[in-house]
């Protein structure tokens, strides 16, 4: 892993944006990483577009802002796209990981973006296979970790376990998100 990863999560409320990005960040911190993980939204509602940040290093941050020229971009809802500009700031090397039912060259293509990775992935199908809801957070962590290791793929089925035990919800459910996290790993695509 370099120094330090910054990435910025695109969604919108009720995706699990915040709880994705967490998620890497108390993964980082059980190996012993540094990190920062904060969302960007004031008193939106239920499906309005929210932002969410993720820093990790193997040093301490002594940043404290938002993210403008990230590593890595995810986008949990398709939408977004053509709305804002996803990619704003990523830098030439950068990954893109999107939910979307598109190839990854044709998002390339729809986007108009010749720089960097672009990874694709129906998390939003898997969401609704495994868990039964339309909440593409989990998958999306898979497909993250495929495109870039950013933490260890079994802490983070570690953590995600323990934090969604902790927070109440059953051992089915529990298990569907780790599979939806698993299916996702899977079945991300490259360009």
């Amino acid at each position: 892993m370099p120094e330090l990863i910054e990435i910025r999560w695109h969604g919108r409320g009720g995706q699990g944006v915040v709880t994705a990005s967490e998620l890497v960040a108390e993964t980082a911190l059980q190996e012993g990483k540094y990190f920062q993980a904060f969302p960007e939204y004031g008193p939106e509602r239920m499906g309005a577009p929210i932002r969410a940040f993720t820093r990790l290093s193997s040093s301490p941050i002594s940043q404290h802002c938002q993210i403008t020229e990230p590593d890595v971009v995810i986008v949990l809802d398709p939408t977004l796209i053509g709305t804002i500009d996803v990619t704003d700031g990523l830098n030439n090397e950068g990954v893109l990981v999107v939910n979307t039912s598109l190839t990854p060259a044709e998002l390339r293509f729809k986007l108009n973006y010749n720089k960097g990775k672009i990874y694709a992935v129906d998390a939003s199908r898997i969401a609704l296979d495994t868990v039964g809801r339309n909440i593409p957070n989990t998958p999306m962590l898979g497909a993250l970790l495929k495109a870039i290791e950013v933490v260890d793929k079994g802490n983070m089925i570690h953590e995600m376990r323990s934090r969604f035990s902790s927070r109440g919800l059953g051992a089915e459910v529990v298990e569907a998100n780790v599979k939806a996290f698993q299916r996702g790993y899977e079945e991300v695509q490259a360009a």
